[in-house]
């Protein structure tokens, strides 16, 4: 197993890595919005959230050696499912090979933030 940790995505929360590779396959931790440049949740609307969510999960999957065309699986949080479009509209920018997803929506995610996506990819060593 491999741990992967890099500076432009934000730093875990808690006791957690940002992911691992182990057996050709990365599984990310989930990513919330927060701006690994300042430490802090810029954006305030479901699409500028997301966008950086995006953003963060391109950086974590550079370092694990793959790309959003080897994701396979996504699981994706949402703190209204009256975002559920909207947010779409933003995913659907990144995860254009349309990889399996679960999107559920929840009480409160880390931070207050509006959504979180964690993911599993192929890495081709």
């Amino acid at each position: 197993m491999k741990a992967i940790a890099t500076e432009k995505a934000p730093k875990a929360l808690g006791p957690y890595s940002q992911g691992y590779v182990h057996n050709g396959m990365f599984y990310s931790a989930g990513q919330i919005p927060i701006n690994p440049a300042t430490d802090a949740i810029e954006e305030t609307t479901i699409e500028g959230q997301t966008e950086q969510v995006c953003k963060n999960l391109a950086a974590v999957l550079e370092a694990a050696g793959t790309s959003f065309d080897k994701v396979i699986k996504t699981t994706c949080f949402l703190a209204d499912m009256g975002d559920f479009a909207s947010f779409n509209e933003v995913y659907a920018k990144y995860f254009v090979s349309k990889p399996a997803r679960s999107c559920v929506a929840v009480k409160t995610l880390p931070k207050d933030v509006l959504c979180e996506v964690e993911l599993i990819a192929v890495v081709e060593e």
